[in-house]
């Protein structure tokens, strides 16, 4: 979910307001099904199952290195720079709260998470995410497609309510990416969402609060790779791996 993206304090998520205080949020871990395993030595997102305000939901916790940094649209922590953890936050359909950057606060508190982190949100279901993997970049997706269309819609769509439906990605790799090449890995990654949605047979290149988060160790010297076009090395494993697991989501949330 994106939209006035928030940049992180340096001391971790900002603090729960006293109209939020005592809001219950129990999160207890999932164990993840065989085939959900990604390769040996690859980031792997945990399956976290929490009960809040009388609502079951899940959400999907990335707990990163202190090398990494991330390149986000994610309404907490955005933008780029180094990022702690990733958090993808299920909320229930209709969501009632304005705040959602102190929700994903309280939700990354109740994980134990600390420091700088970036926190994404959806109605889909997160228990039914989805993987790509190629050449050591592994791409996760949830794909809630309720309220999809075009980007470039007529003016009077632009000013309806947002649900947050939404397909959130989140891309891991293990090569430094200059600042230039992680914003086109963002691109990249977008692309390739759009054309998994266009071959899974939608009339649609998303919905209006997709968000995209792409992780990758903080540059060297050298200043790390300076492409990921999807014709570079780098973008044509991202926008693979996207493709696979946005097709695989779009598929089963038809």
């Amino acid at each position: 979910m994106i939209g006035g993206a928030r940049q992180p304090r340096e001391d971790g998520p900002p603090p729960v307001p006293p109209s939020h205080q005592g809001c219950a949020i129990r999160s207890v871990r999932v164990q993840l099904p065989a085939r959900r395993r990604e390769p040996p030595g690859e980031l792997r997102a945990e399956l976290r199952d929490r009960h809040e305000d009388g609502h079951h939901l899940h959400h999907l916790v990335w707990r990163l290195a202190p090398s990494l940094r991330v390149c986000s649209s994610a309404v907490l922590g955005g933008g780029i720079g180094p990022r702690a953890w990733i958090l993808n936050a299920q909320v229930p359909g209709g969501y009632p709260r304005l705040d959602p950057d102190r929700h994903l606060a309280e939700i990354a508190a109740a994980e134990g998470l600390t420091g700088p982190g970036a926190g994404l949100m959806t109605a889909a279901d997160v228990a039914a995410y989805t993987t790509g993997h190629d050449g050591g970049v592994t791409a996760t997706v949830t794909t809630g497609l309720g309220v999809r269309g075009w980007a470039a819609a007529p003016e009077s769509a632009t000013h309806a309510p947002h649900r947050p439906g939404t397909v959130n990605i989140v891309v891991t790799l293990p090569t430094a990416l200059s600042d230039a090449a992680l914003v086109n890995a963002v691109a990249t990654a977008t692309e390739a969402k759009v054309q998994a949605l266009l071959d899974a047979g939608l009339d649609c290149s998303g919905t209006p609060t997709d968000a995209v988060c792409v992780a990758a160790p903080e540059p060297g010297p050298d200043g790390g790779e300076p492409f990921a076009g999807p014709r570079s090395a780098w973008g044509a494993r991202i926008a693979r791996a996207v493709h696979t697991a946005v097709l695989a989501g779009a598929r089963t949330a038809r």
